[in-house]
């Protein structure tokens, strides 16, 4: 440890920084289903998630070594560019979780470190045929997969209870959507805790205190679980309120669906050593079990501000990345500079967010409008049974009162 330079610190402290708005930015991804439908209350959802992402960053390193071996050249890398593709990454993060956007902090990470790597080495220290089937490709796939996958799910949830009890079937779902919610946040653990693993292993090979090619310290380890289960347990309860309730009204056979869904295709990444999104795993789970039920819409206005911070994610964490590396490059100084710039934008942020707070007891209160399709789903649709007389009621005017012809004057 006698290379372990100052510099070195600050990286490790500002992945582990990171890491835990990670955990707040992507509590959602496991609990806002379950949170939202009441299968558990708020602060035990979240006290629940935290424990599992800790667990879950035990499971497997191969996540972390596809970071720290196979995204960038690591032997080209100082740890300022590590420091500044962090900056990038924490401000996106900080960003979309001050307007509730469910993004992508794996790809927030990503996009920090390419852009920092291009500005420090060039393009050809950026490994492209790793970016493209390790990262890209699953982050198209990934909510795709989910989502048919969900939707089957959630069509067949439905017709196999159509002869059930209804209370007892939504009681019996209520309990699924606490094992497969339990099933998301290990695989979180699996997928995202690694991700801090890796960044800050490519620091200490930067810095010169392990070996090329070695797998995260056992401290590293420790240290990156517990930051993201940190993060997890104050809940991310913006993000939670728009997966939840923002994109689609869910009933507990779909939260069931979807959470199981997700779950299967992140712990199947975690073993390929794909640094998959959960976000995106996760919100196209969401949006397909709300197409699942019939009569279910998704709420496209939301779905289209999500889908395009997700095209944002990645080259805008690049670009931060990149202005933060070009200041840093210009000696302690301007470390320093972006140190500074970070804590007080962070700050900031933090400041306008209390201007509206979301916590655990407004959690599930919206008043996200409906959108153009939904409007137009809602339109064609017929109004349930008993609805129609109060509507007629209430459409038809009345009929003009009739008055009295007033009585003539008295006579003097």
């Amino acid at each position: 440890m006698e290379n372990f330079s100052l510099i070195l610190a600050i990286v490790v402290v500002t992945a582990l920084a990171f890491d835990f708005t990670n955990g707040f930015h992507d509590t959602a991804n496991a609990m806002a289903t379950t949170i939202s439908t009441g299968a558990l209350k708020p602060k035990v959802a979240v006290a629940m998630s935290a424990v599992l992402n800790l667990v879950g960053a035990f499971l497997s390193v191969e996540v972390a070594n596809t970071i720290s071996k196979g995204l960038v050249d690591e032997t080209g890398i100082r740890p300022e560019v590590i420091f500044a593709a962090l900056v990038g990454a924490i401000l996106w993060n900080l960003l979309t979780w001050l307007v509730g956007l469910p993004s992508s902090s794996s790809h927030a990470l990503m996009g920090g470190l390419i852009g920092a790597t291009i500005a420090s080495a060039g393009m050809g220290a950026v490994h492209g045929d790793a970016l493209v089937t390790k990262v890209l490709i699953p982050a198209i796939a990934a909510p795709i997969v989910a989502g048919i996958a969900a939707m089957l799910a959630t069509r067949l949830s439905y017709t196999l209870g159509k002869k059930a009890d209804g209370k007892a079937a939504a009681k019996g779902y209520r309990t699924g959507q606490i094992a497969s919610a339990g099933l998301v946040s290990l695989a979180h653990g699996t997928n995202d805790a690694q991700k801090t693993m890796g960044i800050i292993t490519l620091a200490l090979v930067a810095g010169g205190v392990v070996a090329p090619d070695s797998d995260p310290p056992t401290w590293v380890i420790l240290s990156a679980g517990l930051a993201i289960a940190l993060g997890t347990y104050l809940g991310g309860w913006r993000i939670i309120r728009t997966m939840g309730k923002g994109l689609t009204d869910l009933q507990p056979q779909q939260g069931f669906a979807a959470q199981t869904s997700a779950a299967t295709v992140i712990l199947a990444s975690s073993h390929l050593g794909f640094s998959l999104s959960t976000t995106h795993s996760v919100s196209g789970s969401v949006m397909g079990a709300g197409l699942g039920r019939k009569g279910g819409v998704v709420r496209w206005s939301t779905a289209t501000r999500m889908f395009v911070a997700w095209g944002l994610t990645l080259p805008a964490a690049a670009l931060v990345g990149a202005l933060a590396e070009s200041v840093t490059d210009l000696g302690d100084w301007g470390t320093a500079v972006v140190a500074v710039f970070l804590v007080v934008s962070s700050a900031a942020i933090w400041k306008i967010s209390r201007r509206e707070v979301v916590d655990a007891s407004n959690v599930n209160h919206t008043d996200e409008p409906a959108g153009v399709v939904t409007t137009a789903i809602a339109a064609v649709t017929p109004p349930p049974a008993g609805t129609v007389t109060e509507t007629l009621t209430a459409t038809i005017p009345a009929p003009p009162a009739t008055t009295e012809p007033a009585a003539p004057p008295a006579a003097v």
